[in-house]
């Protein structure tokens, strides 16, 4: 299934990323675009993922330095930024994949596209990651391991449930119960058109 490969290749990442754990890596992907494209996007993805998730630790220092935070909110814009364009990236392959599919006439629409499905198994893979360290730290006490556990447990569940559901629909789509309709993300606060701020100051 679809989302075996994804998980596989987002469990690869984080423990790639952690090899070092810092946000400013370099960063390498294994996969070529021209032979693997679906794996090369998802591992792009979720190296894009792991590193946001590590700046977001970074920014709610409640010590950092005003100017570095400034900077490192620059710095998660623009990887909020990359991180939509990843998910159209992955529903282009998709589109592609599919666009001779023809649809049912009784075919419908899912709320979501196949990519944001995928976007939350990556940000999902990241939890079970760190709350499997919380739940196996040694320096913590037993009822935050046990409390730890528990959220585990239930964040495993969640994949389980989440990629049968992401399986579902590419294989709904397939047969054509299902139909894909990608609308482009719209963000307005980067568009030095639509944000007044950056407007006011051309």
């Amino acid at each position: 299934m679809f989302t075996a490969k994804a998980n596989k290749i987002f469990k690869e990442v984080i423990e790639k990323y952690h090899e070092i754990n810092t946000v400013d890596q370099p960063f390498t992907n294994p996969y070529d675009k021209d032979t693997n494209l679906i794996e090369h996007l998802l591992y792009r993805k979720c190296w894009i993922d792991t590193v946001q998730w590590h700046y977001e630790d970074i920014i709610r220092d409640p010590n950092i330095d005003p100017v570095a935070a400034l900077k490192l909110k620059r710095q998660i814009d623009a990887s909020n930024q990359d991180r939509t364009d990843m998910v159209e990236y992955i529903d282009s392959y998709f589109l592609e994949k599919y666009k001779n599919v023809s649809p049912k006439a009784d075919a419908t629409i899912n709320t979501e596209s196949p990519a944001w499905g995928i976007d939350r198994l990556s940000i999902l893979a990241l939890k079970i990651y760190h709350m499997n360290e919380e739940a196996t730290r040694e320096d913590a006490s037993d009822i935050h391991r046990e409390a730890c556990q528990k959220k585990l447990n239930v964040l495993l569940e969640q994949r389980v449930d989440l990629s049968t559901a992401i399986d579902t629909l590419l294989d709904d789509i397939s047969k054509g119960d299902k139909y894909m309709k990608v609308y482009k993300q719209m963000k307005m606060y980067n568009d030095d058109e639509l944000n007044p701020v950056l407007r006011s100051q051309k």
